[in-house]
């Protein structure tokens, strides 16, 4: 397996951050709060927003502050507080952009299987976290590796972030977990999209943030390598993906409560 410098054996690691860029100041204030936590806990971290919401239910929900403003925010913030940080390409145009500031190009879900994308996102040599599709299993997501490893990059990702159930609804299968990661790849757990109830009759997604310790604490105890969470200060009037999101001033009691139970699985 490939030596990512957030990578440590026997210690997840952290992707975490607002689902997006909202304005200028909001995600370094988020930022700040999430690198303190982890700096005091000795969690490997790396800052998560998107800068650019391009699958929207709705036309008229919000996608972004604008793709140059909001990739200098993500800039300031690793610069800032000496981060890696993580955002999603959409289109193959995008990878070029976004791989300017970004350590880490992120696949979305839906685009698992598209691959022109994943070759232009090889082809810049940042370190690629595709997320498995709500609808492929986890034996099929090797293939998207290999994409990846053929087009001249082995600093591959993969992310568990839940398989749909019924129309509305997701469910985790951690099964996905030890699967993926016998292709040589780190796996993280997204414990927040996987709480998701999508396509709600408002257009706007549902979730159960309430669960999200839950889970975070069942991927620590398979073994999972990294685990993916969104959170806002304000998650009722987050811009996106609000009712997912864990409030941030709960990330550290959830942080301290993930150390704990990884101990405890070292320890037997």
């Amino acid at each position: 397996m490939i030596n990512y410098p957030f990578h440590q054996e026997g210690r997840f690691f952290l992707l975490a951050g607002p689902c997006v860029i909202e304005d200028e100041t909001s995600p370094l204030r988020i930022a700040e709060k999430l690198c303190d936590i982890t700096r005091r806990l000795d969690i490997p971290f790396v800052f998560k927003a998107s800068y650019l919401k391009a699958n929207r239910s709705r036309l008229d929900s919000f996608t972004g502050i604008g793709d140059e403003k909001a990739l200098k925010v993500l800039e300031n913030v690793k610069t800032t507080f000496g981060v890696p940080v993580v955002t999603d390409i959409h289109a193959v145009e995008e990878a070029a952009m976004a791989a300017d500031v970004a350590d880490i190009l992120q696949i979305p879900a839906f685009l698992c299987r598209q691959t022109d994308l994943l070759v232009a996102a090889a082809k810049t040599g940042k370190v690629v976290n595709i997320k498995k599709g709500q609808f492929v299993s986890g034996e099929s997501m090797g293939f998207a590796v290999e994409k990846v490893r053929q087009s001249g990059n082995d600093k591959v990702m993969l992310t568990e972030r839940g398989t749909m159930f019924g129309y509305q609804d997701l469910v985790v299968d951690f099964r996905n977990i030890p699967i993926m990661q016998s292709f040589g790849v780190p796996v993280v757990l997204d414990v927040t999209h996987s709480l998701q109830q999508p396509n709600q009759t408002s257009g706007i997604t549902g979730g159960k943030p309430e669960m999200i310790g839950l889970l975070a604490k069942a991927g620590v105890a398979v073994g999972v390598d990294g685990i993916f969470m969104e959170t806002h200060p304000d998650p009722a009037h987050a811009k996106s993906d609000g009712a997912n999101m864990l409030p941030l001033d709960q990330a550290e009691e959830m942080l301290r409560g993930l150390m704990r139970n990884a101990e405890c699985g070292m320890r037997n």
